[in-house]
C-alpha cells in the first residue's frame, strides 16, 4: 500500500466508525474511484484497533468505573445506577452477537453490494432524521432535563430502551445501516436526549468492535499470507485512526446538543444519491 492509501482509507474508518453515516458506505468508494486493490484484513484489524483504542481512551475514567461497579454488584449481590448501566450494556451486546455469529458470512457476501449499501444509507437516513424530528419537535422524551445533571446521563435509560437499542444494533450487519446511526436512531424514538443515546452508543461499541477485531485477528492469524504483512502500514494505520476518531467523538457529541441530525441525514442521502449513480 502507498502511503496515501495508508491515510486516506485510516481517516475514513476513524472519521465514520462512530457518525451516523456508515462506515461500509465510504470504504468502498476509494476501491470505486481510485481503483484502489483491497487494502487487506491485515489493515483492516489495525484501524479497528485504532477506533476501538480512541473509544476506550475517550471514555476510560467512564469505563473504569462502570466496570468497578459492575463486578462490585456481582460481589456484593446489589445493583447501583452506576452498575445498572455495565449490565444494560452488556445485554444490549447480546443480540448483535448472535447475529453476527450466525449470519455474518451470509450478510459480508449476499448483502455487500452497491445498490444494498446505497439502499440502507438513504433509508436508515431518512429514519434517523425522522428519530430526531419526533425527539427534537414532538418531545417523546422519557428523560427531561433535571439541573444539575449531565446531559448525556444514562441514570434514567431503563433495561427496555437498552434491550431495543441492543436488538437495532443488530441490524448494523446490513453493510450501509451504520452501527452508530441504528444506535442513535433507536434511543431517539425511544426519549433520550440526543447525548445521552449518543453516549450509550459508544459505549455499545466498544464490545461490538472488539469482537469483531478479534475475529479478524483470528482469520489473520490463520492466513498464510499475514507473515508479508508490513507491521509499519498497520501501526501508522492505526495510530491516524486512533487520533481522528477520537476528535471525531468529541466533535459529535459538541455538535449534536446544538444542531441536531439534520446535517448527517442530507449528507447520507446524498451519498446514497451518488452510490445510485455510480452503481448504474
Amino acid at each position: 500500500m502507498t502511503l496515501t492509501q495508508i491515510v486516506v482509507l485510516a481517516l475514513i474508518q476513524g472519521i465514520t466508525e462512530f457518525l451516523p453515516v456508515s462506515s461500509s458506505a465510504h470504504l468502498i468508494l476509494p476501491g470505486k474511484l481510485l481503483g484502489w486493490p483491497d487494502q487487506g484484513l491485515a489493515f483492516d484489524v489495525a484501524v479497528h484497533v485504532g477506533t476501538l483504542l480512541a473509544v476506550i481512551f475517550y471514555y476510560l475514567s467512564d469505563l473504569v468505573k462502570i466496570a468497578t461497579y459492575t463486578i462490585e454488584s456481582v460481589v456484593k449481590r446489589r445493583i447501583t445506577p452506576v452498575s445498572r448501566i455495565g449490565w444494560f450494556i452488556i445485554i444490549a451486546t447480546i443480540p448483535a452477537g448472535l447475529c453476527g455469529f450466525l449470519f455474518e458470512s451470509l450478510v459480508s457476501s449476499a448483502a455487500r453490494s452497491l445498490q444494498v449499501i446505497a439502499c440502507t444509507t438513504a433509508g436508515f437516513g431518512l429514519l434517523l432524521g425522522l428519530a430526531s424530528y419526533c425527539n427534537r419537535r414532538l418531545c417523546w422524551r422519557t428523560v427531561l432535563s433535571i439541573e444539575g445533571e449531565r446531559a448525556d446521563s444514562l441514570r434514567h435509560l431503563t433495561l427496555q430502551q437498552a434491550v431495543i437499542i441492543g436488538l437495532a444494533q443488530a441490524i448494523a450487519l446490513i453493510p450501509g445501516t451504520s452501527r452508530s446511526g441504528i444506535t442513535l436512531t433507536a434511543g431517539l424514538f425511544l426519549g433520550l436526549r440526543p447525548e445521552a443515546a449518543a453516549r450509550f452508543s459508544f459505549l455499545l461499541s466498544i464490545p461490538i468492535i472488539l469482537a469483531s477485531g478479534l475475529l479478524e485477528g483470528i482469520k489473520l492469524y490463520q492466513d498464510p499470507a499475514a507473515a508479508a504483512v508490513d507491521p509499519i502500514e498497520m501501526l501508522v494505520g492505526a495510530l491516524i485512526a486512533f487520533i481522528t476518531a477520537i476528535c471525531v467523538i468529541h466533535l459529535f457529541m459538541k455538535f449534536i446538543s446544538r444542531s441536531g441530525m439534520a446535517l448527517f441525514v442530507i449528507y447520507r442521502l446524498l451519498l446514497a444519491g451518488f452510490l445510485f449513480y455510480i452503481a448504474w
